[in-house]
């Protein structure tokens, strides 16, 4: 008599396990690290993104602006 082991019997205890863990994970609610909400934390990245990209924005612009300065006070050699 050969001896099949548990596999046919566990196979299908097995492929329920997986299914139940694969909807485990953080909901939308759930605290996470800060005591913040997985839903606030995304909000405050995407917050924290739009700062970077308004802060870059104002840096650019104001080295235009000195630019724009430097060229005005600068004589105009071709005079």
């Amino acid at each position: 008599m050969r001896n099949r082991g548990l596999g046919p019997k566990l196979f299908p205890h097995a492929v329920m396990a997986m299914l139940l863990l694969t909807a485990c994970g953080p909901a939308e609610n759930d605290p996470g690290p800060g005591g913040v909400t997985a839903g606030e934390a995304k909000m405050l990245d995407d917050a924290a993104e739009m700062l970077d990209a308004r802060q870059a924005d104002y840096g650019s612009a104001v080295e235009q602006e000195q630019a724009a300065a430097t060229d005005e006070a600068a004589p105009d050699k071709a005079q």
